[in-house]
């Protein structure tokens, strides 16, 4: 189906917290919330309807995530930023509820354990390796030294606001398609200083690796996408390496981040059209991939 003919796709962007000043609440993801309500089909109508908002207070079933199956939503972008109390059983029943009645799932965790909450929510949440859930024994040291505190896995791709090269694995997923770069692939995404781990999961054998970057501490590879094909009335699905890729800190650090990160950040991303450009191709692939309009 064509752009200009499909209906608009309602897209979610939550957060695991709930309003929090100075924390990742869903205000600090504004660029891409903007970005992706600006997108318009060949005609010139929108592509999306998007909504953004933070959990209702933890401790009890968030009233959105809960019943997410029965409502108008086709895709959820969930950014785990809490420290493993982010959702309940509810929510998680109703995400995958939503999840096999065709919605299209987009989630994205961190460093060590931040975002734990995700693991139990089938193979997209065993894909995500954290620090104490998911791991294998012994544990890896840790790559980046940078911030002593933060354990592995904390992949370190460089400083927020700067751009990191990816490789897309072959065959080139329609996530990583990009006709304007030389490789025919997105080349570049947000940088951060500790990212987290993803794999495809033995429970899942269609879901695979799609892009991977490298350390600029210990120049291992890491994965930072992994998808997870739609199958039957089952709806499509990609875990990412970290929330920090769609975060307004890292596409331009002028706007600001909590008082709690201390790492020195960069600012070559919002410098460098062609790396924003590779980004925003990045979102958007991603959005029409999820509401199957690729």
């Amino acid at each position: 189906m064509s752009d200009e003919r499909a209906p608009i796709t309602h897209i979610l962007l939550q957060t695991t917290i709930e309003y929090t000043a100075n924390d990742w609440h869903v205000g600090r993801f504004s660029m891409l919330r903007d970005y992706l309500s600006a997108l318009k089909s060949a005609d010139g109508t929108p592509l999306f309807e998007v909504t953004a908002r933070d959990r209702d207070p933890v401790g009890a079933a968030d009233s959105v995530l809960s019943t997410l199956d029965s409502t108008h939503f086709d895709e959820l972008w969930l950014f785990a930023v809490d420290t493993g109390n982010g959702l309940q059983p509810e929510d998680l029943a109703g995400i995958t509820r939503f999840w096999a009645r065709g919605g299209g799932l987009m989630i994205a965790r961190d460093h060590m354990d931040l975002g734990c909450s995700i693991c139990t929510l089938g193979a997209v949440g065993a894909a995500n390796v954290f620090h104490t859930r998911n791991a294998a024994d012994p544990l890896p040291s840790p790559d980046d030294r940078e911030t002593p505190y933060i354990l592995w896995p904390n992949f370190h791709s460089g400083a927020n606001g700067d751009f990191q090269i990816v490789q897309a694995e072959h065959p080139i997923h329609p996530v990583m398609r990009d006709s304007e770069s030389e490789t025919g692939a997105v080349m570049y995404l947000p940088a951060h200083p500790h990212e987290g781990a993803v794999l495809p999961p033995d429970s899942a054998p269609g879901s695979r690796t799609i892009a991977t970057g490298k350390s600029l501490a210990s120049g291992q590879r890491f994965n930072i996408a992994v998808t997870f094909e739609r199958c039957g009335d089952h709806g499509p699905a990609l875990t990412q390496s970290t929330f920090h890729h769609f975060a307004d800190y890292n596409w331009d650090p002028r706007l600001g981040s909590p008082d709690f990160v201390t790492e020195k950040p960069g600012g070559n991303l919002a410098g460098t059209p062609r790396a924003m450009a590779s980004v925003h191709r990045y979102v958007r692939n991603l959005a029409l991939w999820l509401a199957d309009r690729n």
